[in-house]
């Protein structure tokens, strides 16, 4: 099908993967855990999918009516592109996932570890706009820790995609929890949503927060401690 009629059938309210434009709305479907992927979604390199991605967002701006013989906007859907692929959704390749090597305890530390105020930024799967967030991640070791800088390239392999915060919450912690080997795992995000404050409703004040609290986090009592960690 043409980039046209796929357009044009998105106008007119055709169904398209079962759904349409008025169907989906501005509501945040939580669809599932996993990051809605095609079947075939890498057999094509890279290098391929920014030449197809540069040659379709020229057509969205040549649509827009964009002179694109202007020296500002020739090479902007090249630069698009590029940014699409290598870093705001470089989290979709698994190839970028992060490496990472555990080490024994041998500190015999018990209590629970907290790497606050990690700083993502990641984008709405709804209207492709900016989520600009912190997470706060914790665990309790079962005989290994991670460094702490895996901590923040974990958070950030899954901001860079399109996202649903309740899911980059649970793929967060079901990642540690698997790393790990344990269930003792704790993940808050808070965020701002750019789909809320700079269209629709436009409130620029309201932000979004979403917890995962697994194993010994989900008692009262743990909870009030990683608040409280959190917020001194």
């Amino acid at each position: 099908m043409k980039t046209t009629e796929i357009i044009k059938n998105k106008i007119n309210g055709h169904k398209l993967n079962g759904f349409t434009i008025d169907d989906i709305g501005d509501d945040h479907l939580y669809t599932g855990l996993e990051t809605p992927m095609k079947p075939n979604a890498f057999k094509i390199s890279d290098e391929e999918k920014k030449e197809k991605i540069a040659i379709l967002f020229e057509e969205i701006m040549d649509v827009m009516g964009l002179d694109l013989t202007d020296d500002s906007l020739r090479g902007t859907p090249k630069r698009v592109a590029k940014m699409y692929i290598d870093e705001i959704f470089s989290g979709l390749n698994p190839k970028n996932k992060p490496k990472v090597a555990l080490f024994d305890n041998k500190y015999q530390y018990n209590q629970m570890l907290v790497e606050k105020n990690i700083t993502f930024y990641s984008n709405c799967e709804h209207h492709f706009v900016p989520i600009i967030g912190k997470a706060h991640v914790a665990y309790i070791s079962s005989g290994k820790v991670i460094g702490l800088s895996k901590l923040n390239r974990i958070v950030q392999y899954y901001a860079k995609r399109p996202q649903v915060q309740e899911r980059l919450t649970n793929q967060i912690a079901n990642e540690l929890k698997t790393i790990l080997e344990t269930e003792d795992v704790a993940v808050i995000i808070d965020a701002k949503h750019l789909c809320v404050s700079s269209r629709g409703i436009k409130d620029d004040t309201s932000a979004t927060v979403t917890a995962y609290y697994g194993g010994q986090f989900n008692t009262a009592e743990k909870i009030n401690e990683l608040h409280n960690y959190i917020n001194n």
